[in-house]
């Protein structure tokens, strides 16, 4: 059964609701959100990247990083979020290893409108309407509402290890991670099928990358907890996933499970589960909390911050074009058709290489297919070749560079060669690294023009046929079928309105 018979499957039973917690890293800051400790710590060793304000030492006091406001303000802006005149940190108490501090600060709305974003909507490709399998096109627009959007300090990482030779095992606390910027985005419930989840996912990390405040590709840079509710009833938060992929599978799982309680009259506790990625499935961790338990109380040590609507303003006028404003630019200047042009925004990369092609050979629509029905094919296939690997997508597979892209247009659009042959150059050029430029001169396949050399090929087809000069007194056609046959011969290589003078004064 595939994904949209089981979706259709679901529906059929009690009303599925979906909430998401996403947790975006600021990897593009320098540093910490309330220190001088590198934001990448990634290349460190255990505990080498920290401080003594990141680890909550006695007598410190943390400084708000303001680029982190801005890089927040501007997730807000593309999810269409109010934000507030001011800002302010709380504190939220509760006993983990991973919190050095025992506490984190984050943004809490209860007492007061804290956080740095509320009350937002986004639009995302949702599941289809069609029955069949349509192109994206057919696909409806879905909305999705955003409860808020709120600054914090990310908690250390915990490593559990397996020790085969002792009789428990045990667990490692790394604290590098700790305090760095954090932006979690909380939706309202309103997904209604795994899908959905996973397809919104993968354009808000996409959205991310125009924003530049986030590289996916690191580990744990994006991160998402998901809430699931069946038939109205109790809300169970599943943490601990390590992929979108994964994400979908652990909903699945979930769905499954509680229909399973529901149909045997027993209760759905409102718990928090983990997914156990090995078995696939959700195993129960604690039971949900309240917010009483965690003891929220102003951050004493960080004064409310006034943005006000000069700092709005000035973060909108930095804020980079974002995928929506960039079809628009596609279609409305470069008269890119709309299906192609969603195909190139769809990716960062994608897009800024197209971009970048532009600069050296101005035809956007040539150069748009060359890239879309040639160079994306290229990489679909070597992506299902290879291992699986985060830090390796896209334009990583290949030797490719926009310059080679640039070229291999300007030689099909000036008629330098035919397409079929293009292609041919494409893929060697693709593969190698090497200019198309480059590859013709040492293959010697450019365009024959030169007259003497094509009256030599077309004496040598009349010779090897010589009724044809005879049948092309009654017969008009035999000029076309002769360049037909130099075409085969020089590989398409012969430039056709010369051939076809040079074939009517030879007959």
């Amino acid at each position: 059964m595939d994904s949209r018979d089981m979706i259709s499957k679901m529906k059929t039973g009690p009303e599925l609701k979906i909430g998401l917690e996403i947790h975006c890293q600021l990897t593009n800051l320098q540093t910490k959100l309330f220190c001088d400790c590198l934001s990448n710590y990634r290349n460190s060793f255990p505990n080498e990247n920290t401080c003594p304000i990141c680890l909550g030492l006695p007598g410190t006091l943390p400084i708000l990083n303001k680029k982190a406001v801005e890089f927040a303000s501007m997730i807000c802006m593309a999810f269409n979020c109010n934000i507030p005149e001011k800002i302010s940190f709380y504190r939220k108490n509760y006993f983990y290893p991973d919190l050095p501090k025992n506490y984190q600060i984050t943004q809490y709305n209860s007492y007061e409108l804290s956080s740095i974003g509320y009350e937002g909507t986004i639009e995302f490709v949702g599941e289809s309407k069609s029955k069949t399998d349509p192109s994206e096109d057919d696909q409806e627009r879905s909305k999705v509402r955003i409860t808020r959007v709120q600054l914090e300090e990310d908690p250390g990482k915990i490593t559990y290890e397996e020790d085969k030779s002792a009789v428990n095992n045990y667990s490692l606390i790394d604290y590098n991670r700790a305090g760095v910027s954090l932006v979690e985005i909380v939706t309202e419930p309103d997904f209604s099928s795994p899908l959905d989840v996973r397809t919104f996912l993968n354009e808000i990390v996409n959205l991310f990358e125009y924003l530049g405040v986030t590289d996916p590709g690191l580990e744990g840079s994006v991160r998402c907890d998901v809430n699931v509710s069946l038939g109205g009833g109790k809300k169970v938060e599943i943490k601990n996933i390590s992929s979108f992929k994964e994400v979908e599978k652990s909903i699945y799982y979930e769905i499954t499970r509680q229909k399973t309680l529901i149909m045997h009259d027993i209760d759905v506790k409102s718990e928090t589960r983990h997914w156990d990625e090995k078995r696939k499935v959700t195993v129960a961790a604690r039971s949900k909390e309240e917010e009483e338990e965690y003891r929220y109380f102003p951050e004493p040590d960080i004064p409310r911050i006034i943005l006000g609507s000069k700092f709005v303003s000035r973060v909108r006028a930095t804020m980079p074009e974002l995928p929506i404003e960039r079809l628009k630019r596609y279609t409305d200047v470069y008269k890119i058709s709309d299906h192609t042009a969603k195909i190139l925004i769809n990716d960062k990369r994608i897009s800024d290489f197209f971009e970048e092609s532009l600069r050296y050979y101005k035809s956007p629509i040539e150069i748009s297919n060359w890239i879309v029905n040639e160079l994306l094919t290229k990489i679909n296939e070597k992506d299902r070749q290879s291992i699986s690997d985060r830090n390796v997508r896209g334009l990583d597979f290949l030797s490719v560079m926009p310059s080679q892209v640039a070229e291999i247009a300007k030689l099909v659009e000036k008629k330098s060669l035919n397409r079929n042959i293009a292609r041919e150059i494409f893929d060697k050029s693709i593969e190698s690294g090497t200019s198309p430029f480059k590859i013709i001169e040492n293959l010697e396949i450019g365009k024959i023009s030169d007259e003497a050399s094509i009256v030599k090929i077309i004496q040598d087809v009349l010779n090897s046929q010589p009724q044809l000069i005879g049948q092309s007194k009654n017969n008009p056609n035999v000029i076309n079928y002769v360049l037909g046959l130099i075409m085969k011969e020089t590989r398409g290589r012969v430039n056709p309105q010369i051939a076809i003078k040079l074939i009517k004064e030879r007959l």
